[in-house]
């Protein structure tokens, strides 16, 4: 999946979020991203798995309220029984290693960085990794490639960073197939305060294709009425997608903000909820 194919269906996702209301037609937005009807339904049809048309539901103020409602039942439900989440991390294949303190404060003193840039279904995206564990993913937004390389090595100054495009092209292909609802193991190394981490993994119990308002995130992570506080933590997630930021919304159903474009989010949630069974989605 090329750059360039992410790119038309985002200007296409832009257009619907300013004219959702007139209910674009599919001659629209095949407009907005510069093809024609029949080419625009191919493509996307192959980017989503679904037609534009059933895509875009998923993208409706009306459907973002539905899915939080079911994710604060689940919640509640799951809270009341004692459990600790709604979903277990293992069933994720994510594994976590937390940085010792000394690394925390050292900054990555002596260890080596890997980092790559790949192309992804999602765009751009550079990559870092510690041993066999990803520590970073951001994506290459308009600021460019030296802006996603700075905040990562923001995240690890002492770092030796040593440039490995194979790496980057593994953990892409590891993310489209994540993105097309396959799962291998996969490990993550993070660091962060110990706040942080406690809100990262409380983002790794929502299940796939749900989403949490910010207050219920708080109440999963053990910090209720900590909003303010988990909205910071979730600015300072260093690892796109897999660390799913984006499952949170406002608890109007307004997606809000995401470090990566507001247009990159809502592609993400409905990539997911196309995954749920059809009753459910």
């Amino acid at each position: 999946m090329s750059n360039s194919d992410y790119s038309r269906v985002e200007r296409a996702i832009r257009h619907l979020s300013v004219r959702r209301e007139m209910q674009p037609s599919l001659g629209e937005l095949a407009a907005a991203a510069g093809l024609s009807e029949f080419h625009f339904q191919r493509l996307f049809a192959r980017w989503a798995g679904i037609s534009p048309k059933r895509f875009l539901q998923f993208l409706t103020l009306q459907e973002a309220k539905r899915s939080l409602s079911e994710s604060r039942s689940l919640l509640q439900a799951t809270l009341a029984l004692g459990l600790s989440s709604p979903s277990r991390l293992h069933e994720l294949f994510i594994s976590l290693e937390r940085m010792s303190p000394g690394t925390y404060r050292s900054g990555g003193a002596g260890l080596t960085l890997h980092w790559g840039v790949a192309e992804t279904r999602l765009g751009r995206a550079l990559f870092g990794a510690l041993g066999e564990g990803l520590c970073g993913l951001t994506f290459v937004g308009d600021e460019g490639l030296d802006a996603a390389r700075r905040e990562l090595e923001a995240r690890w100054p002492q770092a030796r960073f040593v440039h490995a495009p194979k790496v980057a092209e593994a953990y892409g292909k590891t993310l489209d197939d994540r993105l097309a609802g396959e799962r291998r193991p996969l490990a993550l190394v993070l660091k962060g305060t110990p706040f942080q981490l406690q809100v990262w993994e409380a983002l790794l119990r929502i299940p796939e294709g749900r989403v949490l308002a910010y207050g219920d995130l708080a109440r999963l992570a053990g910090a209720q009425g900590a909003s303010r506080a988990i909205g910071t933590a979730l600015a300072q997630n260093p690892i796109g997608v897999l660390i799913p930021c984006h499952r949170v919304i406002r608890s109007t159903g307004a997606f809000g903000d995401y470090h990566w474009g507001a247009p990159r989010k809502q592609a993400l949630l409905a990539l997911e909820r196309t995954h749920l069974p059809a009753a459910v989605a």
